[in-house]
C-alpha cells in the first residue's frame, strides 16, 4: 500500500478513534489516568484551534499528523480492550448517523483556549513590567 493511501485511511480513522476516546472517557471501567489522556487527546482532535496554526506552511499540519495519532495510540494502550471495542462500536453507529456536534462543547473548548492565551498574556506582561 502506498504512503498516500495509508495517510488517506488514517485521516478517515482519526475521527472514529477520537470519538471512541471521548466515549471511553465517560465509561466507568476506564481508569482515571486513561480518562485524563483520552479527554485531552479527544479535546485537541476536535478543537477548532491547533497548537500550531494550519496556515503555517508544513509545520501547521505536523501537529495533526504527529500529535493526534500519537496521543490516540497512547490512550488506546491505556484503555481496557473490552471498553475500547464497545466505544468504537458506539462511535461507528453514531458517526454513521452524521457527525455529532455540540455547541456547548465548542464553547468550552474555545473558553479553555481563551483562558490559556490570557494566562500567557498575563505572564508576558508581568515579565515585561518586572524588568
Amino acid at each position: 500500500m502506498r504512503l498516500r493511501d495509508r495517510l488517506r485511511d488514517l485521516r478517515k480513522e482519526i475521527p472514529l478513534q477520537s470519538y471512541a476516546l471521548y466515549l471511553a472517557c465517560r465509561d466507568p471501567h476506564t481508569p482515571w489516568y486513561a480518562k485524563v489522556l483520552a479527554a485531552a487527546v479527544a479535546a485537541y482532535a476536535f478543537s477548532p484551534i491547533d497548537l500550531i496554526p494550519d496556515f503555517i506552511p508544513v509545520l501547521g499540519y505536523l501537529d495533526d499528523l504527529i500529535i493526534v495519532p500519537l496521543g490516540i495510540a497512547l490512550a488506546i494502550r491505556l484503555i481496557p480492550a473490552k471498553v475500547l471495542e464497545s466505544c468504537r462500536e458506539q462511535a461507528r453507529q453514531r458517526l454513521a448517523k452524521g457527525t455529532p456536534s455540540s455547541k456547548a462543547a465548542a464553547a468550552v473548548i474555545v473558553a479553555i483556549w481563551v483562558a490559556v492565551l490570557a494566562a500567557i498574556a498575563i505572564l508576558i506582561v508581568t515579565r515585561l513590567n518586572g524588568k
